[in-house]
């Protein structure tokens, strides 16, 4: 196994691609506890089927106290906190000109906010283990910016598409990635990123990706992403931080 008794925290757990990071870690080891502001019992049980520990934390990631109290409750249960994989997120699918300031708000606090107040407060534990590991789930709509609009295309054409809240959000969390690493790897702490493309999840229900145009003609599954997770989190990336990592069938090529 590859991370043997690690304690790694996963945020938006309950289903989706962090119950999948959830349940992966579990399989190599680690004792994982997730949170989410959805019920988690689900995912708990996957990973207690596997002889691992976990805990469950009802946690909006986008608000400070909601955190510490999350982290305080790991490290009182487990005395140390090895990785932590930021993945809670909102995606609000809304056309630029109806985006209201608080669809805006719910994706920026959810992923940017919700990804750096995390950090932040497994960050003094893990400089103070003097090791750790930090895994962002972006999107390659933060690096591509989603889809070409078509003109006079209505919500069904628009591929898939991600909102200009969610773009700008997940850029922001590959920026605050590289800017982490930076100064984190003095302590051994290593910080990446996973960039997913089209995945199966309740997220992406009800919109066409062009999968027909990928290398790799195929929706990802929440296990791809998964896998990526487990590496960066694993001995074998000792030698990779600041990274941005596509998992997206080829789709983007950088």
């Amino acid at each position: 196994m590859k991370l043997r008794d690690k304690i790694a925290v996963v945020t938006g757990g309950a289903r989706g691609i962090g119950q999948a990071c959830a349940i992966a870690l579990a399989k190599e080891g680690a004792h994982v506890c997730v949170t989410d502001i959805i019920p988690m019992e689900e995912t708990m049980e996957a990973i207690k089927a596997l002889d691992r520990q976990t805990l469950g934390i009802k946690t909006d990631v986008s608000q400070k106290r909601d955190v510490l109290n999350m982290v305080a409750q790991v490290i009182e249960k487990f005395g140390k906190i090895d990785i932590l994989v930021n993945n809670a997120g909102t995606c609000q699918r809304v056309p630029l000109e109806e985006l209201t300031e608080e669809q805006w708000d719910r994706d920026v606090n959810t992923i940017m906010k919700g990804t750096f107040l995390c950090t932040q407060a497994v960050y003094p534990h893990m400089k103070k283990n003097g090791s750790g590991k930090i895994v962002n789930i972006a999107s390659i709509s933060g690096k591509i910016g989603g889809a070409v609009s078509k003109k006079g295309a209505g919500v069904e054409g628009k591929r898939g598409r991600s909102g200009p809240a969610y773009a700008a959000a997940k850029g922001g969390v590959i920026a605050f990635t590289k800017w982490v690493a930076k100064d984190a790897g003095c302590y051994g702490i290593y910080v990446n990123a996973v960039a997913p493309g089209g995945i199966e999840t309740d997220m992406s229900k009800g919109f066409v990706y062009p999968i027909e145009d990928l290398p790799i003609s195929r929706m990802g599954k929440p296990e791809d992403v998964a896998q990526m997770v487990v590496f960066l989190a694993s001995d074998a990336s000792n030698y990779t931080t600041g990274q941005a990592i596509n998992v997206d069938g080829g789709w983007v090529m950088d």
